[in-house]
């Protein structure tokens, strides 16, 4: 049976191995030191008989491993319990200010008005690839374009609807 002096001395020798062991399973030197010294406290006053100072400090990594490993899955379950918060879509809607409201209308209303002074094809393009989804091959194969004009009339319907928003933002 090995004696309190001769496990002392066996976790001191080792202390800084400990806690790299237990860094590298947590992530975290802070913790790791945390648990190297919950471990200490559970090994130096065990009764057990261990052969030799060899399997004493398998004892003690054994000890590290375990509290380390319950760490992590306390820390899981906090995880896990922050993330039962309803979903986002269940969650009411703040209502907007009658100044956001005549705001966003008012851009609407210009957005609409950008887009009906578009020549028609430049303004279908960009119906279909910012409202319908619709990549630029399937644009320029419905308009009969090639894809590069297609690119052209959504970028420079873009443009001008930035440029409207922008110079209002100012």
């Amino acid at each position: 049976m090995i004696d309190v002096e001769t496990r002392h001395e066996v976790y001191i020798a080792n202390r800084t191995a400990l806690i790299a062991y237990a860094t590298r399973i947590l992530g975290s030197r802070e913790t790791a030191e945390d648990i190297v010294q919950d471990a200490f406290l559970r090994f130096a006053p065990a009764n057990t008989s261990m052969g030799s100072a060899t399997q004493t400090l398998a004892y003690l990594y054994k000890i590290v491993r375990n509290l380390s490993l319950d760490v992590l899955k306390r820390q899981k379950l906090e995880t896990r319990e922050q993330q039962n918060e309803p979903p986002y879509w269940s969650l009411p809607n703040g209502v907007p200010t009658p100044e956001e409201v005549v705001v966003v209308s008012d851009e609407v209303r210009q957005i609409a008005q950008i887009l009906g002074d578009l020549p028609m094809e430049v303004r279908v393009a960009l119906e279909m690839h910012r409202f319908g989804g619709y990549t630029l091959e399937e644009i320029a194969a419905h308009l009969d374009i090639s894809v590069a004009t297609a690119h052209r009339h959504v970028r420079t319907a873009m443009v001008r609807v930035a440029t409207m928003l922008i110079g209002n933002a100012s």
